[in-house]
């Protein structure tokens, strides 16, 4: 028995051993300092408590170590008049801020929000019971890297706007890399970029093209608004979505550095629409995304039904705001702003109530 009870502590401290050098092998690089954080445009967590943050000011990535924050128990979070209380932790009017991004740290549950003050000012909460901690961004342990040939701060679209914050639309972390969606200076500004993690000089760019449905036509210009990466047929994809709303997967190996690499577009999911967010999620045993959306509720897509598609839309849907290709459930959950996940099957929202507050909730079972 004696035997046995030390067999048992050996491994547990192997493994526990082997986790710790793991997570300092991650954090070599890392500096303590100012990160020089100028926005906060999409984050994404990776592993060992180590927070990605897209900064489309800058155009860079930073990775920011928040390991050293305890655990809270966020799976019956419920947050009222959240835009409320952030206005008083800042002593700003509602109109003066903006929630940018919302994400869950998959070790300990942690839930954060980025908000930009309409001074310019990025600024990062963590929620903790039914109230809000601010984060100090100017004295972290952090790493970071510079975009290659991202959007120029100069540059407008046909109506005059900034690009600049497209540099960075969405980013997300898996199997030691971190995706970035967004849009260079180059011809086909459509960019998706994978870029190793610990950073490194390896930064693979490629050029995006896809077919739009709702406007009849290929387009390169138009960045990603969200996505995620799954396995599709037991291959990892990305599986992305634009403005007036595509849905479209493509082969992880093919995005290659420089390459022009061409969606399959598996959905049309209606037009005079952005989507949010995007996560999968468990459902009833079988994997399912979510997506949350502008102005429209809510939708649940089972990846069977991508798996089993094996067309590609090439012709325009011509009924507005009509759908096409694989089938979607929309969730009678509306006027979402932020959805992230929380676990396998618990997820967390933002979302405008009829009163015309926000307020920040875990949701789960009922749905999914």
């Amino acid at each position: 028995m004696r035997l046995n009870t030390l067999l048992v502590c050996l491994i547990t401290l192997f493994f526990q051993i082997t986790a710790f050098s793991t997570d300092n092998t991650l954090k070599d690089g890392f500096i303590n300092g100012d990160p020089g954080i100028s926005s906060i445009n999409a984050m994404s967590f990776g592993p060992a408590g180590i927070l990605f943050i897209g900064d489309s000011e800058a155009a860079d990535i930073k990775a920011i170590d928040l390991s050293h924050h305890n655990a809270t128990n966020n799976s019956d979070v419920n947050i009222k008049n959240l835009d409320g209380l952030i206005s008083e932790l800042l002593g700003s009017a509602k109109d003066q801020v903006q929630i940018t991004d919302l994400v869950a740290n998959p070790v300990n549950g942690n839930i954060y929000l980025s908000v930009q003050h309409s001074s310019g000012k990025p600024i990062l909460f963590m929620v903790e019971g039914e109230g809000l901690t601010q984060v100090p961004l100017t004295q972290v342990s952090y790493s970071k890297i510079s975009l290659k040939d991202p959007v120029g701060s100069e540059a407008k679209d046909r109506r005059g706007r900034s690009l600049r914050k497209w540099s960075i639309s969405d980013i997300h972390y898996a199997d030691g890399k971190v995706f970035v969606s967004g849009l260079s200076n180059k011809e086909f500004a459509s960019t998706f970029r994978a870029i190793d993690f610990p950073f490194n000089s390896t930064q693979n760019a490629s050029s995006l093209e896809i077919y739009h449905a709702a406007h009849g036509q290929y387009e390169t210009h138009s960045p990603v608004k969200t996505f995620t990466t799954a396995q599709i047929n037991g291959a990892p994809h990305v599986v992305a979505s634009y403005t007036c709303t595509p849905l479209v997967i493509i082969p992880l190996h093919e995005m290659k550095d420089g390459a022009h690499s061409k969606a399959r577009t598996v959905a049309e999911l209606g037009n005079r629409n952005t989507p949010l967010d995007i996560i999968e999620m468990e459902s009833k045993g079988e994997r399912v995304l979510l997506m949350a959306n502008s102005s429209r509720a809510l939708m649940k897509i089972k990846i069977r039904d991508i798996e089993a598609f094996g067309d590609s839309l090439t012709t325009p849907v011509e009924e507005n705001s009509a759908t096409a290709g694989v089938d979607f459930i929309n969730f009678p959950l509306v006027n979402i702003q932020q959805l992230a996940k929380l676990s396998a099957t618990e997820f967390v929202i933002v979302q405008r109530d009829a009163n015309g507050d926000l307020i920040l909730k875990a949701e789960g079972q009922r749905w999914l």
